[in-house]
């Protein structure tokens, strides 16, 4: 029997398809990810994966800022001109969100990132609160500029949404983001920050392995089994158990590592030629940026072959300091270099399987999603693991996350065919407070893997005589004390009636929504005096202010990016029109010679002026197009008329 937390999400889903007076439009959903992202709908029935204006389902996370002129690309664009523009292309922003400067796993990506990463210190209230924050600096025209890595996530989601939108052909508002399960809180509101800087009303943000579980078990809906997810992607990895019971989606446990993927695989590798390369030539290549990227872009190609092919070879001319780079990466090496943090993913299965109660014999499906799950020594320790039991090949690891994205922007959206569908998800990490003078003992209120929405209350008293004042700090993490932990936020809870220690009491209820976003409010016993906070993670997230400068920032992008569009089409345009005109005159019959040089002539001379004018302004193209048209559209009136 459904949970009170389960009818109430089918009474919203009911909800917003009773009010649907508000048209929220088409409600995407998208994939946010480390190396690639993605976006999909749901519509008649079925999830469309939107390919890009490249033609690709997925789309590389780069974005980069063109030498000299700082025109901004995102997507493929960006990505391939990184071996030539590496210090003003970012790229595994998502390893940067929601983290502190002092964060041990980002200061070692800083050492393989070409562009610049600063710290900013953000104040909060307290002085626990300050913090130091990533910012991403790079050359935009002849200006330094630095971004925020929700600003560089908004970039790539306004792609998402663009990309979206040339699709559906209409304009789109409201979307569901993924995120890695064992993202925190603050990597969440990060998240939802970036959707709020691109245009987006983040409806929901749902993790990316129950995302992928909604992708495998929609047509298995009215099975009862018990799935675990295993999510490797390019930057984190996440392992969820669900169980699906008559329509219910309902995760039993999650665990993972924010911090482990292809890209730590790909660092391995490229530590390992690096050091060779050292060793053959006495040159160290990390002084140059260009050499750095040239060699991550052959690692990767090679890591890919990898998958299908039992050795790649891995060429780059001139790499550095006039020395070629010319070796052979096999399989067995690639493994040998990489196998404690492959053998590393076990120990999250081993967790949730702990955690849930379940036996491993009593797993009925193993899926694999994100790109890195194609490794095949990863297929065949999840394979060993499971003593012998095959992984399901029935779902597209780089599509599913969005697809269960989009299949939860149908249900927000009041799609009839899912209003009875049921999504159950849990918190990943414990919640709980520290009250002053509680000797620093983390009290854990919510525990890891409870299911969400959820609320849980406490009563606490007083320590001292005559207190008056508690000071509430929130922590979430695993550890004992409150000082190995992640702290939230807090708020000091004022008009304690002055009684002996133990005698005042303190009602604390803790809440957190079905985004996993953490309210906690407490409320003095006979005074009535209450404190509250909605945890905003001053340490790390953008003030409103910010947040609203970086919306103007991102619109005054779209709009250079709209002009950069306009240029493009009316240089095309130009550039096909002359070529037109030299094929029509080669194949025409019954044209003067002197005609034939003139008209054939004007249109050499547009073509080369193109050439040598690559950037002009949109109307310079469409005023010279208009000039060389009306040129030669009274001699060639009667060539192929109705071609012109």
């Amino acid at each position: 029997m459904p949970t009170v937390c389960q009818l109430a999400l089918v009474i919203f889903a009911l909800v917003i398809s009773c009010f649907g007076e508000e048209d929220i439009g088409t409600v995407i959903g998208i994939d946010l990810g480390t190396t690639y992202s993605c976006v999909g709908f749901y519509k008649n029935g079925r999830v469309e994966i939107i390919a890009n204006d490249q033609g690709e389902r997925i789309t590389p996370s780069y974005v980069a800022f063109k030498e000299g002129t700082g025109e901004r690309l995102v997507g493929e664009g960006a990505k391939n001109q990184v071996k030539r523009n590496p210090e003003n292309t970012i790229f595994d922003v998502k390893r940067l969100i929601g983290r502190t400067w002092d964060d041990p796993a980002l200061q070692n990506d800083i050492k393989y990132f070409p562009f610049k990463v600063v710290k900013k210190e953000k104040k909060g209230k307290k002085e626990k609160e300050k913090q130091k924050k990533p910012y991403i600096e790079v050359n935009v025209g002849d200006k330094k500029k630095q971004f925020a890595p929700e600003e560089v996530s908004a970039m790539v989601l306004m792609k998402m949404k663009e990309t979206a939108e040339d699709f559906l052909e209409q304009k789109v508002t409201h979307a569901v983001i993924t995120v890695p399960a064992y993202f925190n809180d603050a990597q969440r509101r990060a998240t939802k920050d970036a959707g709020t800087i691109a245009g987006l009303k983040v409806m929901r943000i749902i993790n990316e392995p129950t995302a992928a579980a909604i992708a495998y078990g929609l047509d298995k809906k009215d099975e009862v089994k018990n799935i675990l997810i295993f999510d490797l992607g390019g930057g984190t990895f996440d392992v969820s158990l669900m169980t699906f019971d008559n329509g219910i989606f309902k995760v039993r446990a999650i665990d993972g590592d924010t911090h482990l993927g292809g890209e730590d695989f790909d660092h391995r590798v490229m530590e390992y030629f690096i050091k060779l390369f050292k060793t053959k030539t006495g040159q160290d290549m990390r002084k140059d940026n260009r050499a750095i990227q040239r060699l991550r872009h052959e690692v990767e190609k090679a890591k890919r072959k990898l998958s299908y092919q039992v050795q790649a070879g891995i060429e780059i001319d001139s790499l550095y300091g006039g020395h070629d780079l010319s070796e052979t990466l096999t399989r067995a090496k690639f493994e040998a270099l990489n196998m404690d943090l492959f053998r590393s993913t076990l120990k999250p299965v081993e967790q949730v399987l702990k955690d849930s109660g379940i036996a491993k014999g009593n797993i009925d499906e193993i899926v694999l999603v994100g790109g890195s799950t194609r490794i095949p020594m990863i297929r065949e320790l999840v394979k060993d693991f499971f003593n012998g039991k095959e992984p399901s090949k029935g779902i597209n690891p780089d599509e599913a996350v969005a697809y269960g994205a989009a299949v939860e922007g149908g249900i927000l959206s009041g799609e009839k065919e899912l209003a009875l569908i049921v999504l159950q998800d849990v918190t990943p990490l414990t919640i709980g407070t520290s009250i002053t003078l509680s000797n620093n003992i983390m009290d854990p209120v919510i525990k890891r893997n409870t299911e969400i929405p959820c609320k849980k209350t406490r009563v606490y008293v007083t320590a001292l005589d005559g207190q008056t004042n508690a000071d509430f700090s929130i922590f979430e993490g695993e550890r004992p004390m409150t000082a190995d932990n992640h702290y939230l936020g807090g708020f000091v809870l004022r008009g304690i009636p002055p009684l002996p220690a133990g005698q005042a009491k303190m009602d604390a209820s803790f809440e957190i929504d079905a985004n996993g976003i953490l309210t906690v409010k407490a409320v003095a016993g006979s005074s009535g005096s209450t404190g509250d906070i909605t945890i905003t993670s001053e340490q790390s997230s953008l003030s409103v202010g910010e947040i609203q400068r970086m919306i103007n920032d991102a619109e005054n992008f779209a709009e250079e990016d709209r002009k950069v569009k306009q240029r493009a089409l009316a240089k095309n345009e130009l550039q096909s029109f002359a070529y037109s005109i030299i094929s029509k005159i080669t194949e025409g019959k019954g044209i003067s010679k002197s005609n034939l040089e003139k008209v054939k002539g004007a249109a050499e001379n547009e073509l080369k002026w193109i050439s040598d004018h690559p950037g002009e302004e949109r109307d310079v193209y469409e005023k010279r197009l208009i000039q060389l048209q009306n040129l030669v559209s009274p001699i060639l009136a009667n060539l192929h008329k109705d071609e012109l």
